[in-house]
């Protein structure tokens, strides 16, 4: 098996050579350049596997792979680095991070393993647990990681009960906002809210970001069967009263349990 991935992998990396080589398109390419179709190929993964896309994921894989070769490619062309430059550099850190399977260190659970990742990497020179977020993340996802982070050093409810209470302590803040009707208070008290949640999220051991995902695919499959309702009827969206529209997406989720 490992002889075939091999075989593989220099396959794909050969044809990325051939392919910048030869190729007009690909020859033009720069870091820049591909820097958004790298950013839509990892949500198009996202995508497949928030739908449970098997055939979907190994595709996506598939062309991250390519995009990865790709900036390896051009960092070589650039005399930044060369490809086994960029796999030697992540073999070393997974390494020096894994001392309980690489050193001597005993770990119990994955909490532990999760704490000495962190304790390695601010002996590795990083300034700060929170190092490492990009700042790009979208913000659900980067209040995920934040979170995780600080409870590498402990910083960290003791159970759910207490992080609900928080976001109901958070509400009740964002309510006396509206209250003061002051509109960067409101969406300061309104981010605390999410962040609260997100948190729960966590210790109800959820993704808050696929969680949502998911109710906007619903949200979007039933306001297209609306939509299609509506047309059978001979009716359009605005010119029904929200009753209307209301019966229709009751009847429509009825369906769907």
């Amino acid at each position: 098996m490992h002889t075939a991935s091999a075989a593989a992998f220099q396959r794909l990396a050969i044809i990325m050579e051939e392919l910048r080589e030869k190729c007009p398109w690909d020859r033009k390419q720069t870091i820049g350049s591909l820097r958004q179709m790298t950013i839509e190929e990892t949500y198009e993964l996202a995508d497949a596997i928030t739908d449970n896309d098997w055939k979907g994921i190994k595709e996506e894989l598939g062309d991250l792979m390519l995009h990865l070769l790709f900036y390896a490619k051009i960092g070589a062309e650039e005399k930044k680095f060369e490809l086994p430059d960029v796999i030697n550099g992540i073999c070393e850190k997974l390494i020096n991070r894994h001392p309980h399977i690489y050193g001597d260190v005993k770990v119990e659970n994955a909490d532990e393993v999760k704490k000495n990742w962190e304790k390695i990497k601010l002996q590795e020179g990083k300034t700060s647990v929170l190092a490492g977020v990009p700042r790009s993340l979208p913000a659900m996802v980067k209040a995920m990681r934040l979170q995780e982070k600080a409870k590498q050093v402990g910083f960290e409810w003791d159970n759910r009960e207490q992080v609900w209470d928080k976001v109901e302590e958070e509400i009740g803040e964002l309510k006396e906002a509206i209250d003061k009707k002051d509109p960067l208070l409101i969406e300061d008290e309104f981010g605390d809210v999410l962040f609260s949640l997100v948190n729960y999220a966590r210790f109800l051991q959820l993704d808050a970001e696929n969680a949502l995902e998911r109710t906007n695919k619903k949200f979007i499959f039933r306001f297209s069967q609306m939509e299609e309702e509506a047309l059978k009827t001979g009716k359009d969206l605005r010119d029904m009263s929200l009753e209307e529209m209301d019966a229709i997406w009751n009847s429509i989720k009825k369906q769907q349990q």
